[in-house]
């Protein structure tokens, strides 16, 4: 059924981005890392902090106004559980999703300037700079899929591999979680050489970086990826590309694996109308803001890429609402 809207939810929709975008900048600014060890005055954390005190104290006021942070006379705490998603360092901390969230904000604040043109937002790094940004983001997708891959890796069986390539594998949390329900297995993971070493560091703390090679590169640019893998896993990369480009690096992927090889793609999978799951909708305006050419894609879309890139039997593994969908296809 088609929802009727009236104008007072219509209202509280378009101020919905004020909540956000307060928390945003206290997670940039590490406001709540810096509250973890003791209340702290406005005048306080603005020396800490290196903030201008005013506005320093209008947003730690609007933080507490909607129970973010505890004011109790002049001083702010952490409200319950805050500490535990938004400080740096937590076992639950989704801090740096949440800068990585800030960074995307500044572009889907140019939507309407970006579906005019055609071209995705034009914009200068946030109080973090490029390089903090790309940090927060690595760390984001380690944010994700700490909980995400366990039970997925879980469910997709025993894959009787025992060489993975792990494409733009990030912080390699995906390529612990298959070496540890693989014990006899190696991995290389592939990213860009500013990648390596948080991967690495990721990989040491799990007392699995001997068993793990790490490859410095470019998959967009670059002739090859490495070879002599029997599975390659590529995880959240292909809404990111154009479709010309992912039948690219299909291609890559088809010529780095052995015969018999299979490759595994995790993304959002969506339906033949494209409105459905609503989370991959959005998150195609997502990349409309962010990339210039990704999307997100439907099973015969992918399916026809692979196939494309020589492929054969590929198929749907593992359905999910998000964007652990898993699709399969073989290298002959």
């Amino acid at each position: 059924m088609t929802k009727h809207w009236t104008p007072d939810e219509l209202s509280d929709l378009t101020r919905g981005f004020q909540l956000p975008a307060i928390l945003f900048a206290a997670a940039e600014l590490d406001v709540f890392t810096a509250l973890a060890q003791q209340p702290q005055t406005a005048a306080a954390l603005a020396h800490a902090l290196g903030t201008d005190l005013r506005g320093l104290t209008i947003l730690l006021d609007a933080l507490a106004a909607t129970d973010l942070l505890v004011k109790t006379g002049d001083r702010y705490a952490p409200a319950p559980g805050t500490e535990r998603i938004l400080t740096d360092g937590a076992p639950e901390s989704m801090r740096a999703m949440t800068r990585h969230l800030a960074a995307c904000n500044r572009s889907w604040s140019q939507l309407a300037q970006i579906v005019k043109t055609g071209r995705r937002a034009d914009r200068e790094p946030g109080v973090l700079g490029a390089s903090g940004e790309l940090e927060a983001f690595i760390e984001a997708m380690d944010d994700v899929s700490r909980h995400a891959a366990p039970p997925l890796v879980k469910a997709l069986g025993n894959l009787g591999f025992t060489h993975l390539l792990d494409v733009g594998g990030g912080p390699g949390t995906w390529t612990i979680e298959f070496l540890k329900n693989a014990p006899a297995a190696r991995a290389t993971l592939f990213d860009l050489p500013d990648v390596i070493p948080i991967a690495r560091k990721h990989l040491a703390a799990a007392g699995l970086i001997e068993r793990c090679d790490f490859v410095g590169g470019d998959f967009d640019h670059d002739a090859a990826l490495p070879a002599g893998a029997d599975l390659a896993w590529v995880s959240a990369i292909i809404h990111m590309n154009s479709p010309v480009e992912n039948r690219a690096l299909y291609t890559k992927v088809h010529r780095a694996l052995v015969p018999g090889g299979r490759i595994l793609i995790r993304d959002l999978v969506m339906d033949s109308t494209r409105t459905r799951p609503i989370g991959g909708a959005l998150f195609a305006v997502n990349m409309l803001a962010n990339t210039p050419g990704g999307n997100t894609y439907t099973l015969e879309e992918i399916s026809g890429d692979l196939v494309s890139a020589g492929f054969t039997n590929p198929s749907l593994l593992h359905h999910d609402p998000g964007m652990s969908c898993v699709v399969c296809a073989t290298r002959p």
